[in-house]
């Protein structure tokens, strides 16, 4: 399974963005997804996933801001992360997890939120 994560940048605070992740490969053993994020100097931690079914789950500081969302038939996932703050500026990574219980990471991509 290949992992390619798209849609960070600079963004005002207050602003939004749209993270998607394209999987490609085998596909058909994807159960799980989700997106973690690593500030400058702290932890990996995870933001948000969503089964295949489409349960969700968030981290505390982005629940009623961010949403996880999921294509199937695209094989994609997406985040829509709304009223952003300087806090949530951190590399995003795109993450699987397979029927097996294999992982999968993406490259990562930079989300920086600043005036």
């Amino acid at each position: 399974v290949q992992l390619q994560a798209s849609g960070g940048g600079l963004v005002q605070p207050g602003g939004s963005l749209r993270l998607s992740c394209a999987a490609s490969g085998s596909i058909f053993a994807i159960n799980d997804m989700a997106w973690y994020r690593q500030a400058p100097g702290k932890q990996l931690e995870l933001v948000s996933s969503i089964t295949r079914s489409g349960d969700t789950n968030y981290e505390g500081s982005v629940k009623g801001r961010f949403t996880i969302s999921r294509n199937n038939a695209e094989n994609t996932v997406y985040l829509r992360m709304n009223s952003l703050k300087p806090e949530d500026t951190a590399v995003y990574y795109c993450h699987a997890v397979t029927r097996t219980g294999l992982q999968h990471w993406g490259q990562g991509t930079q989300v920086t939120v600043s005036s």
